[in-house]
């Protein structure tokens, strides 16, 4: 087992997350779906030794991989801006067995209005769920604001998913079976921006590149929000819009036929393999600490922070969330 180097410091990322590569390693790290059947307890000892660390009290005999395999578990399970650990359903690295089974739902079973209404329902209620664990912690949001985020979310869903369900009625067989990704992306552009409404309307934590507050800014907000829709499409664009043409093709074979009832649990396994790959490549589409310059600030925040500082601060930087 390698030794602690001599001014170890566990926040440092392991990867240049200056760059894609960097990014896609450092969240093939956290999002890890083995990280989901760790025990509760072995989760508070990885926290503990992460804060030890940080204080530079490394408990003696600790190796360098069990450090790094705490931080992993730490960044997986408790959130970048409060601490707390974040509830299983809603961490990233529940992505993978969570949204295999909701996507596979959703493509196999969208032939009915009542079905594509039961699962467009259960998944923009999953989703809502994780964009409030993912959110910034740093602005807090009310039980009202929440429900009103999900009443707008899951009816945008419903109707986008029932209109073009009626729309396709006469189209090509594969057209119906991208309405789920149709959906999907237009009830994203709703729940992510509803669920997050307090970053618009107060403005995110914005600091220097010492990590030292600065301000809140309304436009750092808006451009983490709008990476994070963007990044949430992508993940699921893949599967969504390949397999069902695998599934349209495989289907017209005659020992396809004679199974159906396993094209739901084969759509399922699918789906969990695009999501292996996709959730990680997703989230490293941009920088987890954002930046932004500062001749885009709102006019008050840049003078403030022109006065105090001169042009010694050419970027702010913040927490997009996930």
């Amino acid at each position: 087992m390698a030794t602690v180097p001599h001014g170890f410091n566990i926040d440092a990322p392991r990867w240049d997350q200056s760059t894609f590569m960097g990014r896609l390693k450092h969240f093939l790290n956290i999002t890890d779906p083995r990280t989901v059947l760790v025990p509760e307890q072995e989760l508070d000892r990885a926290k503990a030794l992460v804060e030890a660390c940080r204080t530079g009290q490394v408990p003696p005999g600790s190796s360098l991989e069990q450090l790094l395999y705490a931080k992993k578990l730490y960044d997986s399970a408790f959130h970048p801006d409060s601490g707390e650990k974040m509830n299983l359903f809603g961490r990233m690295s529940f992505q993978v067995p969570g949204g295999m089974a909701l996507t596979g739902c959703m493509l196999q079973f969208y032939r009915t209005v009542p079905a594509v209404v039961f699962w467009q329902w259960v998944n923009q209620s999953f989703n809502a769920f994780v964009n409030y664990t993912n959110r910034n912690a740093a602005s807090p949001i009310s039980l009202k604001q929440i429900g009103v985020a999900y009443v707008t979310a899951t009816g945008t869903a419903l109707a986008t998913a029932m209109g073009l369900n009626l729309c396709t009625k006469r189209a090509p067989p594969l057209l119906a079976r991208w309405v789920p990704f149709v959906a999907v992306a237009a009830a994203n552009c709703i729940n992510i921006p509803m669920m997050r409404q307090q970053e618009i309307i107060n403005g995110v934590t914005v600091t220097d590149q010492n990590n030292n507050e600065l301000g809140h800014s309304r436009r750092a907000a808006v451009k983490g929000i709008a990476q994070v829709v963007v990044s949430r499409i992508t993940m699921a664009a893949p599967g969504m819009i390949i397999l069902p043409i695998i599934m349209e093709r495989l289907e017209k074979y005659p020992f396809m036929q004679q199974i159906r009832v396993l094209h739901g649990p084969l759509q399922v396994l699918l789906s969990g393999g695009f999501l292996l790959l996709m959730v990680p490549a997703a989230c490293a589409l941009f920088p987890q600490r954002c930046s932004l310059a500062l001749s885009n600030l709102e006019v008050e925040l840049r003078d403030s922070i022109v006065t105090k500082h001169g042009d010694k601060v050419p970027y702010v930087y913040f927490n997009k969330g996930l």
